[in-house]
């Protein structure tokens, strides 16, 4: 893609996002190449370690005027270890966190599988992020199943409750649809924010195992004179 085949919004999203990474601590962005297209990122390159691939993700996604992330960054570790060093790290990594014994992790060239089961939706959340920051680990798969032991009959309204008393999100525009014990969110967001505000509220009712966010970020683009700018910079 070529400079000029983009829009000024185009290269102003671009060059905000890059500037985005440069700022943000937990982001090596030295290796790390980014294009824009109508709203659509891609990173492209290397990164040190797989929480910092997810933490480019992140850091980009929250950027207003982003609609979509494409990651093909590649993790190039500075340093090689093997699956046992990688897969004690990890053993150590879950016993600090209320995980529950029936989670397990396998680890084969640096990629991690986790497997089990949990009983609320969140808690699925948990072992994945224990592991991300170990050491070597280049990827992760989450294969844990959610059992819950107990069905909230009236599910729905207590999902919409949850997300109209977020203070992150506005779910004016949410609608939630919930079939036995998967809860379908969609119509529209602000923000990736705002879409995670909303996949968190919805996780967290009880009896639902799975989140199919069908929300569409929608951001508001603005130009470079609505931007205030401090007098004393």
């Amino acid at each position: 893609m070529t400079t000029a085949n983009l829009t000024g919004t185009d290269v102003r999203l671009r060059d905000a996002v890059i500037r985005q990474l440069d700022w943000d601590p937990d982001v090596d962005d030295s290796a790390i190449g980014v294009s824009a297209k109508a709203g659509v990122v891609t990173l492209t390159g290397f990164i040190g370690t797989y929480a910092g691939k997810l933490a480019a993700e992140r850091a980009v996604r929250h950027h207003r005027g982003v609609r979509v992330v494409a990651n093909d960054l590649v993790v190039r570790l500075k340093v090689d270890r093997t699956d046992t060093d990688i897969a004690d790290d990890i053993a150590r990594a879950l016993r600090l966190r209320p995980i529950p014994e029936d989670v397990q992790a396998t680890v084969r060239n640096g990629h991690v599988t986790l497997t089990g089961r949990v009983e609320w939706f969140l808690q699925k959340a948990g072992p994945e992020e224990a592991v991300r920051h170990v050491t070597g680990v280049r990827g992760v798969v989450n294969r844990i199943t959610v059992s819950p032991a107990t069905v909230d009959r009236d599910v729905r309204r207590r999902i919409m409750q949850a997300l109209h008393r977020n203070a992150d999100l506005d779910a004016r525009q949410i609608s939630v649809a919930v079939s036995g014990d998967i809860v379908t969110l969609s119509g529209t967001v602000k923000s990736w924010s705002e879409r995670d505000a909303a996949d968190r509220a919805a996780g967290s009712a009880l009896g639902i195992v799975h989140v199919e966010n069908q929300l569409i970020v929608e951001p508001q683009y603005y130009e470079p004179d609505d931007v205030v700018v401090d007098p004393l910079c």
